[in-house]
Order: structure tokens, then C-alpha cells, then sequence
């Protein structure tokens, strides 16, 4: 599904057929409430759902790497979407971490 610009209008994949195209943009309008349509909207996963465990051998030490430098650019592009899933709610801040992952960012084309 491309761009949503209106709740009421969905842009569809060009290559569909029409058919498809009306028959799945009359199901979206119709389920419409379904869908966040901005971060305010985004709701709490239940933890039961996400939550899981990674089971860690306890004999072995945990390796430790360093900080890789992220371009200024993508800094930015993080900083705000973080800022933005802080802000709902959606995401918790911690003190201090015992375990990180480095952040991958991937420009979209569009």
C-alpha cells in the first residue's frame, strides 16, 4: 500500500488490477478505525504478546564492542522519531542499560 495522505483515500498499488483496487479500497474505508493514523493513535502492545526471553549462558562474559559513529543526518532522523514514541508513551526510557544494539537506519526511496 503506497502513501496514505486521507483516511478516506488509500493509494493502492498501480499495478493492481481495478477490481482489486475498488474492492480493497472500499474494505479500508470500511475498517478505517483500525488503523493509527498518527503516533497519538498508536497504542500499548500488550506485554503478553511482545515480551519475551533470551535464555544467556551465564559462564560466558558478554562481549563488549564500541560505539560506532552514526552520520549527523541519520542522528536527527532517530533523535525525532524516538522523541515522538517517548512523547505517546509508546517506548520507556531507562537509566542504564546493561545490554544495547546499534541502531540500523534505512532510508526509505520515498
Amino acid at each position: 500500500m503506497g502513501i496514505i495522505k486521507d483516511p478516506k483515500y488509500f493509494e493502492l498499488n498501480i499495478d493492481l488490477e481495478e477490481t482489486i483496487t475498488i474492492v480493497a479500497n472500499n474494505l479500508l474505508q470500511e475498517f478505517t478505525n483500525v488503523f493509527a493514523w498518527n503516533y497519538k493513535k498508536l497504542r500499548r502492545i500488550p506485554p503478553h504478546i511482545t515480551e519475551y526471553k533470551i535464555e544467556l549462558e551465564t559462564t560466558i562474559p558478554p562481549s563488549h564492542q564500541t560505539r560506532y559513529r552514526m552520520n549527523p543526518n541519520y542522528v536527527m532522523i532517530v533523535k525525532q522519531n524516538l522523541d515522538k514514541l517517548l512523547a505517546i508513551g509508546f517506548i520507556e526510557p531507562m537509566e542504564q542499560a546493561t545490554w544495547l544494539s546499534p541502531n540500523m537506519v534505512i532510508l526509505k526511496k520515498n
